[in-house]
């Protein structure tokens, strides 16, 4: 038997649309599934569709098992995934290389890495976001500021930007940012997700301040949100593309690491005096057993016999500059402009530097 069933309204080809092949009613309905757990619609059919179809067009094709032998003649392309049952057939991986499969899937167990690649697929992810995290290498040094001035300066420049703030005891960035009052959800909203959280849907129920998107905290009494939640809603941040930029905690904990581990660089920011490059010194050998590549933003005013470059060798860490002190960034949160909004001043200048290197060495990665 050879058909067509259509679950979704017609309006032509749809991006993202997984193609599912089988006869298997149980198999079909727990593909149906899986693909609603993952906010795709399918195209479905018992056949193989027509030269020029949706074969050559969907960015993933889920065969079923029963479906192999009439896959055969297919053209070979790539996301082809035969989907089965049966652990102990040792057939089915001969199957696969017959049709061409770049992966053979068991069901039940396979089920949460299927729903992963069909919600990229349904996304459209490409290049993952570049993700910064900020650190201040004491209290008091202006690590939110200058994440706040990032972010602000990545939107300007028209980047896709997400602002996360880490630190549930920092007092919410959407303060800093003047959007205290900003309709959209904040960190305790998450604290129950699990699994995968879609990017779009995300990034729609946050604040928006300055083009920019804000994950904060609000002024509840919540301090803290699982590991695994941690993990969900900054995975779903990355897959967006363009930057997101992350205000740390100088604490470490379970959902501090889980942060730490998609990062794809940290900006630890020492005031040039030597009390506090010892306490950045402890700081560094914190977060070093989890980040990757961490980097020193040096700030003055400056101790007799310190400069940016003995900071950073003291410290051993690579050097990313001097960050500029404005003194109109010096007042209280809420009574002046966001720090970066302008476009203008030296803090400005140092993140639209500090982006265009950045994104250079992302790009040749």
């Amino acid at each position: 038997m050879t058909g067509t069933v259509t679950h979704d309204p017609p309006g032509g080809n749809r991006p993202g649309a997984p193609l599912i092949v089988t006869e298997d009613t149980g198999l079909l309905d727990d593909l149906l599934r899986l693909c609603a757990a993952a906010g795709a619609t399918p195209e479905v059919h018992h056949g193989l569709p027509g030269p020029c179809g949706s074969w050559e067009a969907a960015p993933l094709v889920l065969i079923g098992d029963d479906a192999a032998r009439r896959a055969r003649g297919a053209p070979r392309r790539q996301g082809v995934v035969l989907v089965g049952r049966d652990q102990d057939d040792p057939g089915v991986w001969r199957r696969a290389v017959e049709i061409g499969a770049d992966h053979v899937l068991m069901l039940p167990d396979g089920e949460q890495w299927l729903v992963d690649r069909i919600a990229d697929v349904a996304e459209g992810v490409g290049r993952p976001a570049l993700t910064v995290g900020v650190i201040g290498g004491r209290g008091g040094v202006g690590a939110s500021t200058l994440a706040c001035a990032l972010a602000v300066t990545s939107a300007r420049e028209g980047l896709r930007t997400l602002l996360v703030d880490a630190d549930p005891l920092g007092g919410g960035l959407d303060v800093a940012l003047g959007g205290e009052t900003a309709k959209g959800l904040r960190w305790p909203a998450f604290a129950s997700s699990h699994g995968r959280v879609g990017g779009g849907a995300l990034e729609e129920s946050l604040p928006e301040l300055h083009s920019l998107r804000v994950l904060s905290w609000d002024r509840g009494d919540c301090l803290s949100v699982p590991p695994r939640a941690v993990r969900a809603v900054l995975a779903a941040a990355r897959r967006g593309g363009g930057a997101v930029v992350v205000d740390l905690p100088r604490r470490v904990d379970e959902g501090v690491a889980e942060v730490l581990a998609q990062l794809d660089l940290t900006l630890l920011v020492v005031p040039a005096e030597l009390r506090a490059v010892a306490a950045a010194g402890r700081v560094a050998s914190a977060v070093g057993m989890v980040m990757r590549d961490l980097r020193v933003a040096v700030r003055g005013p400056y101790a007799p016999g310190l400069d940016d470059h003995e900071v950073a060798r003291l410290l051993g860490l690579p050097l990313v500059g001097d960050v500029p002190v404005e003194p109109a960034l010096q007042r209280p949160y809420g009574t002046g402009r966001p720090p970066g909004v302008t476009g203008r001043g030296p803090l400005s200048r140092f993140c639209r530097a500090f982006w265009e290197r950045a994104l250079v060495e992302a790009r040749a990665a």
